[in-house]
């Protein structure tokens, strides 16, 4: 799942109507001088769920909770414990964003920023959960929301990097200008596919690659048989593992464990101590990942309305 949020807009969302129960929170729009608090915030989640470690991101809780139409509510000693936030992604869909304190889950508050979503999104909306929690997973089932994706966050801790071979008669060449073809052939090739494959999405891959926060392209790779057939590639943002596919003819081959342990070793020159990936809860894959290294670090989530 590419790590995008809301960033424009807001407008009844669809996700339902309830009456909630009353948390006794106070709540306000969410301003820049908010920051500080919903990093705390953000935090207090990733410590107790895990999850998108830019969930604690100042740049990025920036953009999603106060560039967006946006809410807080703060408890009795002026914290904020909770949060949510209405927009547009880059495609132009409705999708919301929401936080609440695990010191204080089981109050209500849930279905009260799902009710204020309701009211500020204007139609069918997708609600992004980049830390996910038990008590949510209950709640949005309740609330007559499906899960539509789900992806186990994963992180290296970069103290042993394997080392794994480049298979015979495979070279592999940085992302240019001249070579971003190739990795849109490497990108169609790798994942038409499989399940979920959405053609016009895979189109548009290109321009949100190059338009990514910390895009690396220097170490950004795809993956060419000796015929300059597209084998795989991987791309790299910042201390992220965006993306990694192999064609079919190449799987089995340890072409996605190379590309993998060369990014993890493109990442470490950069003086990065932690390497992220989210991967489906269900692709196979996990299980080459865990064993280079990776170990799981939460789950985030989509819902949209049953």
């Amino acid at each position: 799942m590419q790590r995008e949020q809301p960033n424009s807009g807001s407008e009844p969302s669809g996700l339902g109507v309830w009456s909630p129960p009353v948390s006794h929170l106070n709540w306000s729009s969410t301003t820049p001088d908010d920051v500080d608090d919903l990093v705390r915030l953000g935090q207090a989640c990733l410590d107790r769920d895990g999850g998108l470690p830019d969930v604690a991101d100042p740049e990025h809780l920036q953009k999603v909770f106060v560039t967006n139409t946006a809410i807080c509510g703060r408890d009795e000693l002026g914290e904020i414990v909770a949060a949510a936030a209405v927009g547009r992604n880059g495609a132009g869909e409705r999708i919301a964003a929401a936080l609440v304190d695990p010191a204080v889950m089981g109050r209500g508050i849930g279905e009260e920023l799902a009710a204020w979503v309701d009211e500020h999104s204007g139609g069918p909306v997708s609600l992004v959960m980049d830390s996910m929690s038990p008590e949510a997973e209950r709640l949005f089932s309740r609330l007559g929301l499906r899960r539509v994706l789900a992806e186990t966050v994963m992180c290296h801790p970069m103290r042993a990097i394997p080392n794994v071979r480049l298979p015979e008669n495979i070279l592999t060449i940085p992302f240019t200008d001249d070579t971003s073809e190739a990795f849109q052939h490497a990108y169609t090739a790798s994942f038409c596919d499989q399940p979920g494959y959405d053609a016009s999405s895979a189109q548009a891959w290109g321009r949100w690659l190059r338009e990514q926060r910390g895009f690396q392209p220097e170490d950004s790779r795809v993956a060419l048989d000796r015929d300059g057939h597209v084998a795989g590639f991987v791309t790299i943002s910042k201390n992220w593992i965006e993306e990694v596919g192999v064609v079919p003819a190449w799987r089995g081959r340890g072409l996605g464990a190379h590309l993998i342990a060369r990014s993890l070793t493109a990442i470490s020159k950069r003086g990065a101590s932690l390497t992220w990936l989210a991967v489906g809860c269900d692709n196979p894959a996990r299980t080459l990942y865990q064993r280079l290294g990776f170990r799981d670090c939460g789950t985030r989530a989509l819902y949209e309305r049953g």
